[in-house]
Formats: C-alpha cells, structure tokens, sequence
C-alpha cells in the first residue's frame, strides 16, 4: 500500500473550503486531471479522471462526511481510498490536507508512485483548489449532512423557537 499526503494552506474560512470541496461536480473546473464528476447519490460518486489521452473511470463511496472537518471515501473497485480534512489556522485561514492510499496498485500506479508523479499530481490539484477557492471569495453554500460508516445524515434542522415571548410569570 502507498500512502501519499499533502497539506494546503489557503486565505479562505474553513467552511468556504469545505463548502467547494464537497460540490464535487466543478472539480473539472479548477482540477487538470479530473475530466468529470457525477453525484449518483449523496455517498456515490462516479468519476472520470486522465491525462493527456489516457482516461480512467471508478465509482467512490463516501464514508465519512462531516462538515467543515472531513471527507473520506473509498473507491468501489477497492483500488484506493483517501481523506480530505479541513482545519483552521486563523479566523479566515484554513489547511486542507489530502491523503491518498492506493491499496491494490497495478503497473502502471506502481512506476508513477516511484517516479513521485502521484505526489507531484496531488500537489498540483491542490495548488488549483487553492487558487479557484480563493479566487470565488465567499463560494457557494455546499451539503451540510453528515456520512457515518457510509450512512448519509441529513442536515438537522434547526429546534422549533417557541412562540411565547416570555416565561409567565407565576
């Protein structure tokens, strides 16, 4: 198993971040190998990823979300899984870390992991998160359920505000 892990540090609030990350549709926007994303449902995703002319599909499952703190996910073919985790590091500052793990690796992975092109890909994406983040500003309001053991949470709404103005007074 390789295992590879880079950190961002970016001029945005976490929950901006966290709030991109998770609309994984606009990755092809600022992502130079990711060629497509689909939502199936809330924790499936079917992604289209390549480059140059070569392509590659895989569907993911995401297992753990909770907002503004993590992403994790792991691919249906059993090939790979990964995190992101959001932190902050001041009022409006946040680091995004990325961690990759490629459980069964073929040939190809296994000579792209060796020559560091895996890391300097991952690197590079992010550094293109970074630069679409901070470039949109505030961003636009992501999912805000929660993924425990792959089971999708939906946003807890808020508990009814009572209507009495004030406690009677006995």
């Amino acid at each position: 198993m390789t295992t590879i892990e880079e950190t961002v540090q970016l001029a945005v609030p976490v929950r901006t971040a966290y709030d991109q990350w998770t609309q994984f549709k606009t990755f092809p926007r600022f992502m130079t190998s990711v060629v497509k994303v689909e939502q199936v449902r809330p924790s499936i995703t079917h992604w289209t990823v390549g480059l140059g002319p070569a392509r590659h599909e895989f569907a993911t499952e995401i297992v753990e979300q909770q907002p503004d703190t993590c992403v994790e996910w792991r691919s249906l073919d059993g090939r790979h899984r990964g995190e992101v985790t959001f932190h902050e590091t001041a009022p409006d500052r946040a680091a995004v870390t990325m961690r990759l793990q490629v459980v069964r690796p073929n040939v190809v992975v296994f000579l792209a992991d060796a020559s560091g092109l895996v890391r300097r890909v991952l690197r590079s994406e992010l550094a293109h998160f970074k630069e679409f983040v901070e470039g949109l500003g505030e961003g636009n309001p992501g999912w805000r359920g929660t993924i425990r053991n792959g089971r999708v949470r939906p946003v807890e709404s808020e508990p009814p505000r009572s209507h009495v103005p004030r406690w009677p007074v006995g």
